[in-house]
């Protein structure tokens, strides 16, 4: 276990490999454990790093915000900390849309993109989410935390198609180490974004996963991806739902570290 300390909190991270290195975000409620699998692959030719965002995972909690806005800043100074000029970004859901803000506001920092299963626009959550996004309703689902945990274990087959139990233990996990701050806050900012205005100012080559049966964000954010940035490479992957990586981890390895590698 390895932490930096920023000027917002204490900021917990893995790495793994040797090679130029790779930067790896992940989503909403979950943690960098869920790139494990894609850092032993990546980590044969890459140096990887996989980090938790403020309020998630094993970094700090004492913050008021936990905006997307916040965490294009933690990107930025957890790379001039590591002595990472710059690097690939890859983001998971909020990661990827974090990954293209850090590439629109520090554009020295980010030679690629991937995004995978990202919302470009908020409204394209699901309907829960967003909702979960409102203060009074989280106070509510937060502090009914049995409940919470029944709907997500019910659900989890239609969020991934593959090993939904040891995808739904790796969340409960990662659920108990929220604050009912980061939990809502987070998914609120996310909800609110819409990076559709700035597309353009991503220069860098970018990459974006989706699966065709996302039921978290709609599978088709990819079109107003490709309509920003023109020159984005697009892969749907029909196997997988909102995690490709679990879903699909071969094929979602082979076309992420042939990106990398191109």
């Amino acid at each position: 276990m390895s932490s930096i300390v920023t000027d917002q909190g204490i900021v917990h991270y893995e790495t793994y490999g040797q090679g130029k290195p790779v930067v790896l975000l992940h989503g909403w409620l979950g943690s960098w454990g869920l790139w494990q699998r894609t850092m032993e692959e990546l980590g044969r030719s890459y140096r990887t790093y996989a980090l938790d965002f403020w309020g998630f995972g094993d970094s700090g909690k004492k913050r008021q915000t936990y905006a997307v806005s916040d965490f294009v800043s933690l990107v930025d100074q957890f790379m001039a900390q590591l002595g990472i000029a710059s690097a690939p970004l890859v983001g998971h859901s909020m990661g990827g849309t974090v990954s293209l803000s850090v590439a629109m506001r520090y554009p020295e920092r980010v030679q690629k993109v991937v995004v995978v299963g990202s919302p470009i626009v908020g409204s394209s959550l699901n309907i829960f989410l967003r909702l979960a996004g409102y203060r009074a309703i989280a106070f509510v689902v937060y502090n009914m935390p049995s409940a919470l945990r029944l709907a997500v274990r019910s659900f989890s087959p239609f969020i991934v198609n593959k090993e939904p139990l040891a995808w739904y233990r790796a969340l409960e996990r990662d659920l108990s180490k929220t604050t009912l701050e980061s939990f809502f806050a987070s998914i609120g900012s996310l909800r609110r974004t819409d990076l559709r205005p700035r597309l353009n100012e991503v220069n860098v080559p970018t990459l974006g996963v989706y699966g065709v049966g996302d039921t978290i964000v709609h599978p088709k954010q990819y079109e107003p991806l490709k309509a920003g940035v023109p020159h984005a490479q697009i892969e749907v992957l029909r196997g997988s739902r909102h995690f490709p990586m679990i879903d699909e981890p071969e094929t979602f390895n082979a076309v992420l570290k042939n990106f990398l590698d191109s």
